[in-house]
């Protein structure tokens, strides 16, 4: 019909993360023609402002991971080309995925977070930057890419060797950060609003790429089974992260939990700001905790957008929600 809005679902690209893309994509597309939208599924490549233009959108839901789809780039773009788009802005993605700019940002904010370093790659077969147990991962990549956590079984205790393939090696510039014990949580925000808490419990202990994204790799406990206090103060962490940022839309925190230690055992890791849309993604099971199903949702995220003004950055990092 004429009078649905249409709405162009972006998806793909050439990040690391394409396929994860692909997948939440077409599962966005597919919620939003049973919403009644009128449904354009969108692969990013180099003529996309042509694209977009040629399309009309009445909104772009954003469904890209990893650059530059979330790194504020192609928010730019739709801003320059006054298209509405779900999801944060130009400035709250630009800040959240670079993770030593988001702890810059958060930690003055009494967010605890894992203090490290920057690291250049080749520093690396040198000498350990900090003591073991630590991890390495990009600054600048989703989904647990390129992560890795060294410890003292790591080529039996040497230092990294030069010749051997890791997973960081397409990047030069690396975090590393003390490693925490404990259990893996994550609380996803929509708007103003902080959703659940999920335990995620990988088979093989590391919560990495194939544990996120392979059926039966990892045991999602939602809600977490943790201390009330702790629930709390994970969800009130992830909503204050969320709007000290300036995100819009649906974000996800992801914390290590120490459980020995208490309250002051947890610590906020990232801010993802383009939360996955697959079948095994946790925003839409932590929605639907609260009665809101897959369709509902995607509808409420492009609601979102149609209605705030979206033309214009209106959220700056530190002002809050």
């Amino acid at each position: 019909m004429s009078d649905k809005k249409h709405v162009v679902v972006l998806m793909g690209g050439w990040s690391s993360e394409r396929e994860i893309s692909l997948l939440s994509g077409r599962h966005v597309g597919k919620a939003l023609e049973e919403a009644g939208y009128r449904v354009t599924l969108l692969d990013m490549d180099r003529d996309i402002a042509f694209k977009l233009r040629e399309a009309k959108p009445d909104v772009v839901f954003n469904a890209l991971h990893g650059t530059p789809g979330e790194d504020g780039s192609i928010q730019g773009l739709m801003d320059l080309m006054a298209i509405r788009y779900t999801h944060s802005g130009l400035t709250a993605s630009a800040i959240a995925i670079d993770k030593e700019l988001t702890k810059k940002i958060l930690t003055p904010e009494n967010i605890p977070m894992p203090q490290g370093c920057l690291v250049e790659r080749e520093s690396l077969y040198k000498k350990d930057p900090l003591p073991r147990p630590y991890v390495l991962k990009p600054v600048n990549e989703g989904s647990s890419v390129g992560v890795a956590i060294i410890d003292e079984s790591f080529n039996d205790g040497q230092p990294i060797r030069k010749d051997q393939i890791d997973p960081w090696t397409n990047f030069k510039t690396l975090l590393a950060e003390p490693f925490i014990k404990g259990r893996e949580l994550t609380v996803a925000v929509m708007g103003d609003k902080a959703l659940a808490v999920t335990e995620l419990c990988p088979n093989n202990g590391f919560y990495d790429y194939k544990a996120k994204y392979t059926d039966g790799m990892t045991t999602h406990i939602c809600p977490a089974k943790i201390p009330a206090d702790i629930a709390e103060k994970a969800m009130a962490l992830s909503l204050k992260a969320h709007q000290i940022l300036g995100c819009r839309g649906p974000s996800r925190s992801d914390f290590r939990w120490d459980d020995e230690a208490g309250l002051d055992g947890l610590f906020l890791l990232e801010v993802n700001t383009q939360p996955g849309m697959t079948p095994l993604s946790l925003v839409p099971e932590q929605a639907k905790q609260l009665g809101i199903d897959y369709v509902a949702l995607c509808r409420m995220i492009v609601e979102e957008a149609l209605a705030e003004d979206t033309l214009q950055e209106t959220k700056m990092a530190g002002q809050g929600g």
